[in-house]
């Protein structure tokens, strides 16, 4: 079965000094092993790029809209455009996964209860195998619990849609 990994909305916005995602720096570097691993089994990457309007972190052309420099995509890498939570929605995602015959997605990225669980339940609904990476997605603490109670729910609950399981356990074949 071929297999795509797909970063979502890891861009510059999100690693404000003052408030960047929880555990930034391990993210990167989780990213980074992963976009390796993939890289060598010339597995696809698609990096998902979020546009918000402006005065947002993601406003779309502004600096904070760049995928994160430490993962920057390669030549061969597809960048996705997107507006919504959604990977899928008025994108081109499903049309560029079906052109490479790709029946599985691994999940990574940013916002956990936002885009990466929307994301993660509607490639299931379209009939993608999916995984989640359970220690390369990642949020921000609300005003109720911590991130990692956030991570901890999502990686429990999209276990109904997803397998879930850690960096060092994801082969590429």
């Amino acid at each position: 079965m071929k297999t795509a990994l797909l970063v979502i909305d890891v861009q510059k916005g999100m690693f404000p000094e003052n408030n960047g995602v929880y555990k930034g720096e391990m993210l990167i570097n989780k990213l980074k092993f992963l976009l390796t691993k993939a890289r060598s089994k010339n597995t696809p990457i698609f990096y998902i790029q979020h546009n918000a309007g402006e005065g947002k972190a993601l406003e779309t052309g502004t600096d904070g809209w760049d995928i994160h420099p430490e993962i920057k995509p390669h030549k061969n890498d597809d960048i996705i455009q997107k507006f919504t939570p959604d990977s899928f929605l008025n994108t081109l995602l499903d049309d560029e996964l079906k052109k490479q015959n790709i029946k599985h997605v691994i999940l990574t990225g940013i916002q956990t209860e936002a885009c990466v669980d929307t994301t993660c339940r509607r490639a299931f609904s379209m009939g993608y195998k999916v995984t989640l990476v359970s220690d390369t997605h990642s949020t921000w603490d609300s005003g109720e619990i911590t991130a990692q109670q956030i991570i901890n729910h999502h990686n429990g609950v999209l276990q109904w849609f997803a397998e879930v399981i850690p960096a060092g356990e994801i082969k590429f074949i």
